[in-house]
């Protein structure tokens, strides 16, 4: 997550000068209240003096965490501009990520889990950049610097403030070790409920037709009642660290207040001194507490991002080898590329999806140019497997699949796959124009090669009747239209 921020070095430095100086600003407010206050307690000083003094150091306190406001102001619009940057970055590498992913990954992830990470995942890691990032340097600063001056104010309250610390440590560790544990299991019960809802929203019809309503409900309330476990999980150990923190915190301010107390009987320890350091022992405190209340924010956004980087670790579509070949045919002629007639031929094809479970086994096939061929078997036999080795959209174990002689390995996938015209069963549309998506094949396509292509399908004559011909806009994978009529626009 990083290195996406750290693309902004200057911004990031200016907005860590910030928090160094709104940090600095909060421990001087601070210490200003010891003179202030001694003043106020001194006996030598007549009224008049001790309200000029008084006034004095308002103003001083005021110049300074006026100071620290700006401070404040600059940091957090300067670091919302650099999470927002690094998001949109992410984003663009994620979808860019997956365009180059095999078809096996997508026949393995449901689209709604694929989705929930581009939306969930990358929106908690905004949240956490958004904020937490700077606080957490906040924090240490302010921890370091309350140190030393607890320290200068008096060594042995800091030691006393110091002892608590494993403490506070252990409890944060123990707990967030939990926490984050059960962000994971969240964010993945929440990919699993987006996977199934647009799974049912996508088959609404399969599911009426079939009466499977119930059944999708009691389907949909498991996975809804498994993301409730979790996220009660989740968020009651997320929760429980602000106030487990902030009650071992005012254990460790009460200790010191009657330890400053009973120095200032005895040693003589100023009250000025006294309250100013009984304020640092919250202070010290207070970076653990709002810490541990953001780890709702840090646990989510790293369970998130460990989503986001899983799809981008994996392995993308096998790259064109070295002196990789174009292929065009005679009606599309490409400079530099080789003229293919069409003869296909399957040699010795061995090929699974799962290692160990062979779908074809030794397949020779081979259509000459001009052929029309038909496969034909029982489901499961490997029909549509076929078509999917030949545009390569997996890779077979054994054999080779040769275009005119040339093995497809040795051809570019982009030329291999524009030559390869393919219409599944299913059919699917884009939001648009229906001239866009017939174009969607070829986008240098004029608007009179669209209206041949139509015609030549068959499906000129139904697109003038629609409301605004070939400018009618398409929704809902083209749920204006008949399933024939979109079978025949992907045509």
């Amino acid at each position: 997550l990083l290195s996406y921020i750290g693309k902004d070095k200057i911004k990031i430095l200016f907005v860590f000068a910030c928090v160094l100086g709104s940090s600095l600003t909060s421990l001087g407010g601070s210490y200003i209240l010891r003179p202030v206050i001694n003043n106020l307690v001194e006996e030598d000083k007549t009224a008049d003096e001790k309200i000029k003094n008084l006034a004095i150091g308002i103003m001083v306190m005021a110049g300074i965490y006026l100071v620290g406001i700006l401070c404040n102001y600059l940091q957090q619009r300067i670091m919302i501009g650099v999470s927002q940057k690094a998001l949109v970055k992410i984003r663009d590498e994620l979808f860019s990520k997956i365009q180059k992913l095999p078809v096996k990954y997508h026949d393995t992830h449901t689209h709604g889990d694929i989705m929930s990470r581009f939306t969930n995942d990358v929106d908690a890691v905004g949240e956490m950049l958004n904020n937490t990032m700077s606080q957490i340097f906040s924090g240490v600063i302010t921890l370091i610097g309350t140190l030393i001056l607890m320290f200068v104010t008096n060594w042995i309250l800091a030691i006393v403030t110091i002892v608590t610390v494993p403490l506070l440590v252990y409890v944060a560790n123990t707990i967030g070790m939990l926490s984050r544990k059960f962000y994971k299991g969240q964010q993945e019960a929440l990919g699993a409920v987006n996977g199934y809802i647009e799974e049912m929203v996508t088959g609404q019809k399969v599911v009426k037709v079939s009466c499977h309503e119930e059944t999708a409900i009691n389907e949909f309330e498991f996975l809804s009642d498994d993301l409730r476990q979790k996220q009660m999980k989740a968020q009651f150990f997320g929760g429980i660290m602000g106030p487990v923190m902030g009650n071992l915190s005012q254990v460790s301010y009460a200790i010191s207040a009657t330890v400053g107390g009973i120095l200032c009987l005895t040693r003589n320890f100023d009250i000025g001194g006294l309250t100013i350091f009984t304020n640092y022992s919250r202070q010290f405190s207070r970076p653990v507490n709002e810490l541990s209340m953001q780890m709702n924010t840090i646990y989510a956004a790293l369970a998130g991002a460990e989503r986001v980087f899983e799809v981008m670790d994996e392995a993308p579509e096998t790259a064109d080898p070295d002196g990789a070949v174009e292929i065009c045919a005679e009606s599309n002629k490409v400079a530099g590329a080789r003229l293919i007639q069409g003869e296909v031929e399957l040699r010795n094809v061995t090929f699974s999806y799962v290692p160990g479970k062979t779908v074809l086994k030794n397949i020779n096939v081979a259509a000459k140019p001009g052929q029309k061929i038909a496969f034909v078997g029982s489901t499961g036999a490997g029909k549509t497997t076929i078509t999917n080795l030949i545009n390569r959209f997996y890779e077979i174990e054994e054999g080779r699949i040769l275009i005119d002689g040339i093995d497809i390995k040795n051809i570019k996938k982009d030329s291999l796959r524009s030559n390869i015209a393919m219409v599944l069963q299913d059919t699917h549309l884009f939001s648009g124009t229906v001239r866009e998506n017939i174009r969607y094949g070829r986008l240098d396509a004029t608007d009179e090669e669209v209206i041949a292509a139509a015609k030549i399908a068959s499906a000129h004559s139904f697109i003038e009747r629609l409301p605004n011909g070939y400018d009618t806009i398409l929704d809902g994978d083209g749920a204006n239209l008949s399933q024939g009529e979109r079978q025949l626009l992907n045509i």
